[in-house]
């Protein structure tokens, strides 16, 4: 399928940070068959007119989810949702706070399929923590930082804390590799968490009120931790350096974090591992290599590069397996953002995506539409017609279509462990 490009406003956006109410509906392109046994329909069909035979109610109701394009929506169990991390979680913090090493988010196209202006997500619609709103049966995460630029907000169902561009480790450890000129941001893992510890007090106040208040809240730890090997692999570290030197202290911080959380009485978390990072239009561009041998002929992706993410995950998970020993009581999900992504790089079209998998959507031409020159949203850049057919929004991000799919892969399907 040819994609047709089309230019866009380039005049900055009145951004709206108010968060808007969520349909609770995530979209799905087949219906649900695992999840039938809990879906009301299903449940009124059982009690159907002698006349209509339980196959047939049955067909009629999988015909009618399909043509409705709609499922049975699992309802999350919690109250309260809080979120962590970086870009792929960012709803608004990094905008507020003046998103100077990128300040295309501001501008359109960017948030046009979902919300019709730009809100601070890399995106140009909704992302994973706001298919978990949806899930939960609450309004999408209010940015922290619009506390501090007057924006009244009711953080009672929760709050975001990531920002585009953090990183696990904090700033120091740049400093110390002489890569602090690479940073977008000081927001690291840490300082979320301080930001956290700031609101909980408004939150609850006695033991009590918290451990009720927390056994029904949920919380995102990431993902976090991409943007600590972005900064080392665009300044040319060496892959040996980055599993010896960077990855320990990447998982070890993400564990520090989940244990002071638990210090403070958190018991539920969801924590993402790396997407791959081979498949990434911008390390498709910028990491190209003249080798044929070096891309996986199954996908076009780099295949260092997803090995070295698979890696990662690996240690993570053992990570998170040794805080399930120290912590039985406490739930912790690992949540497998490289399983659920990489089908779409296998298979784009079986997921929608006709117009492939590794150009963006969004960018200043290029062979994979990427150009560090010409970013999404500045002058120069052009835009797909239907970015619910690409994986990748701007080079970097994925667009709302793909999040969708990896959120729904996480919450109704195989890719969360435990389950959700």
């Amino acid at each position: 399928m040819k994609c047709i490009y089309r230019s866009y406003n380039r005049s900055p956006t009145a951004i709206d940070f108010q968060q808007p109410k969520p349909t609770h509906q995530i979209y799905k392109n087949t219906p649900c068959m695992l999840c039938l046994s809990n879906c009301p329909a299903m449940a009124s069909s059982s009690s159907s007119s002698p006349s209509s035979p339980p196959s047939l109610n049955l067909i009629l109701l999988l015909l009618g989810l399909f043509f409705n394009g709609s499922h049975c929506d699992k309802v999350l169990p919690y109250t309260s949702l809080f979120s962590f991390g970086d870009s792929l979680a960012d709803t608004g913090n990094f905008l507020l706070s003046g998103a100077h090493a990128f300040p295309s988010i501001g501008l359109s196209p960017y948030g046009e399929t979902y919300f019709a202006h730009p809100t601070g997500r890399c995106s140009d619609g909704r992302l994973i923590v706001d298919f978990f709103a949806e899930a939960i049966r609450i309004p999408y995460l209010a940015s922290y930082l619009s506390r501090s630029h007057g924006i009244q907000e009711d953080f009672t169902n929760g709050s975001n804390f990531a920002v585009a561009g953090a990183t696990a480790l904090d700033p120091s450890f740049f400093q110390n590799k002489g890569l602090d000129h690479s940073l977008w941001t000081d927001s690291s893992l840490s300082v979320q968490l301080g930001w956290f510890e700031e609101l909980k007090p408004s939150l609850c106040n006695t033991s009590l009120e918290c451990e009720a208040y927390f056994n029904k809240s949920l919380f995102l730890l990431g993902e976090i931790g991409g943007n600590d090997y972005n900064y080392a692999f665009f300044n040319h570290v060496s892959m040996e350096e980055l599993r010896t030197a960077y990855v320990p202290r990447v998982v070890d911080a993400i564990k520090s974090a989940a244990e002071r959380l638990i210090g403070l009485g958190v018991m539920n978390f969801v924590v993402p591992g790396n997407l791959p990072i081979g498949c990434s239009t911008i390390y498709l561009t910028l990491l190209s290599s003249p080798d044929k041998m070096d891309y996986d002929s199954r996908n076009g992706c780099l295949k260092t590069l997803n090995s070295f993410a698979e890696y990662h995950n690996a240690v993570l998970q053992r990570a998170l397996e040794q805080l399930r020993e120290e912590h039985p009581r406490v739930k912790i999900v690992y949540a497998d953002y490289y399983q659920a992504a990489i089908r779409f790089f296998h298979s784009p079209q079986s997921f929608g995506f006709g117009n492939g998998s590794r150009s963006a959507c969004c960018g200043g031409g290029g062979p994979y539409n990427f150009n560090p020159s010409v970013w999404c949203g500045q002058p120069g850049a052009t835009v797909c017609e239907d970015p619910s057919k690409h994986v990748n929004w701007d080079g970097i991000h994925p667009t709302e279509a793909a999040y969708r799919l990896i959120a729904d892969g996480l919450i109704n399907g195989p890719y969360a462990s435990p389950s959700i």
